[in-house]
């Protein structure tokens, strides 16, 4: 995850020395904000002249996969104090997520986990991502066209790495297939709603394709007892 995420601190930290920002700016974005596709995101909208709102607002609906993450994990983390959870949260990006609930899952939900290997995680990736992004700030401007080499492929094929092997049943193919699909088609919408939007589709389709199985399940439970009644009559 970390070797992924180098090529991208560096392609952000080169944009970073041909648009508007000061380098002192880009690395405190990589200090204050730690979130790589919305740095780019903002970085761009900034250049653009954008407005406060919509930089804020764009950013915000880019980040809202975090609430999905947050959901998994919080079973796992809601026994912490509050200073714990904050830490943890403001740590947390797609690759965490990824080793922290590859950790987590090994454990039922309400177990006294230690969150130090979420915490470590976290840190090693900040930790990570800031030199990366000052390597890009010191040494981007030697290589105008680094951003155009095919280096972001890294980011995708650490993507593929998180999302692959959670595809363990059907409604989890079916959800990254449905958001994967409506992404691709509706990334012309403003303000990258077409991901949000995609995002939901993808939740929506792995719920309904859930709820056939908890029904079967259900069922399952209720027949012994209609089966004692029938027989309780019967023999009534």
């Amino acid at each position: 995850m970390m070797v992924g995420a180098a090529p991208f601190g560096v392609i952000f930290g080169t944009l970073v020395t041909s648009g508007p920002l000061a380098l002192w700016h880009g690395q405190l974005m990589s200090l204050a904000v730690f979130a790589g596709s919305a740095q780019f995101i903002a970085l761009g909208l900034i250049a653009s002249h954008a407005s406060f709102i919509v930089i804020w607002a764009t950013t915000l609906v880019v980040n809202l996969r975090h609430v999905l993450y947050s959901a998994t994990l919080a079973p796992y983390v809601s026994h912490l104090p509050l200073r714990w959870r904050l830490v943890l949260g403001g740590l947390l990006t797609d690759e965490v997520f990824a080793v922290a609930w590859a950790h987590f899952r090994r454990h039922p939900p309400g177990d006294d986990v230690s969150p130090w290997h979420f915490f470590g995680s976290g840190v090693a990736m900040y930790v990570n991502w800031q030199i990366w992004t000052a390597v890009g700030l010191l040494f981007g401007a030697a290589f105008p066209g680094l951003q155009s080499l095919g280096l972001d492929f890294a980011m995708v094929a650490t993507f593929i790495a998180i999302v692959v092997p959670q595809l363990v049943a059907v409604r989890y193919i079916a959800a990254a297939v449905t958001a994967g699909a409506l992404a691709f088609f509706w990334q012309a919408w403003p303000y990258k709603l077409g991901l949000l939007a995609a995002v939901l589709a993808g939740v929506a389709v792995g719920v309904v394709l859930s709820l056939p199985r908890r029904s079967r399940d259900s069922a399952g439970t209720a027949r012994p007892a209609g089966a004692a009644r029938n027989t309780a009559g019967a023999g009534q």
